[in-house]
């Protein structure tokens, strides 16, 4: 029987590193995003549609083209050429106003610490969240948990890959970006529909679940869970094992 190794954690976001309450979270900025937006023309319930539309499309992406254009493209659709010369206003909103979405997310002083426990174990870590977001907005929610982007090997936004999640080819993307195959890496999520699929590559995976999202209600048995503790004591197990000649 070989032995297991565990070479790289891949962690999700928001929900997982990241307390919210996913509702809450977007009905409160979108609420920011539209006080900024309204005086050129974009009404609240109309942008709060598009922005859906556009999610929807970056979900939908197959890798024919990167998830901000396919967000752009969708978006352009409803609202005309204007908004791609309107880009700048929201890429000024997620440098500034969106500092204070801050306040619709929690915190768990455990994620960063055990982020730089597994750290200290000498395993790689990388930020495996779904690409809904540029870049800017990444970092800030990154920093939101107490962590730097820099603490992250690589992190997966809106403008440097051409899937998302569940789509099995946005983790394969995640593996060949690590050099990795799937039985070298944990994956640690709190969303079963999102997260857990991974397993299909091989992936060992730990469900965390402090903000579970369970949409098709699976029974969540089937996977280790838990909280940060768990985790951690999973993590353990997963070394001690690769280390049994």
């Amino acid at each position: 029987m070989s032995r297991m190794t565990l070479k790289m954690v891949l962690f999700d976001l928001d929900g997982t590193l990241l307390p919210m309450v996913m509702d809450e979270f977007t009905g409160g900025y979108f609420k920011m995003l539209a006080k900024k937006l309204n005086p050129y023309g974009y009404e609240h319930q109309s942008l709060v549609k598009a922005i859906w539309h556009g999610t929807a499309a970056m979900v939908r992406n197959d890798g024919s083209c990167r998830n901000e254009d396919a967000f752009w493209k969708d978006f352009s659709a409803t609202y005309g050429e204007q908004a791609l010369k309107d880009k700048p206003l929201f890429d000024d909103f997620y440098a500034n106003e969106f500092q204070d979405a801050k306040q619709f997310c929690g915190c768990n002083p455990k994620a960063a610490e055990t982020v730089g426990w597994i750290r200290d174990q000498g395993l790689r870590i990388a930020l495996a969240t779904n690409p809904l977001f540029p870049r800017i907005a990444t970092e800030t929610r990154i920093r939101w948990t107490g962590l730097e982007p820099e603490d992250f090997e690589f992190f997966t936004t809106y403008e440097n890959i051409c899937w998302c999640k569940p789509n099995l080819d946005y983790y394969r993307e995640v593996l060949r970006r690590a050099g990795l195959k799937g039985e070298d890496c944990l994956m640690v999520g709190n969303d079963v529909g999102e997260d857990m699929i991974a397993a299909s590559l091989g992936m060992k995976v730990f469900l965390l679940t402090d903000c579970l999202i369970n949409k098709a209600g699976e029974d969540i048995n089937r996977y280790p869970h838990g909280g940060f503790d768990e985790l951690r004591r999973y993590v353990e197990t997963l070394i001690e094992g690769g280390q049994e000649e």
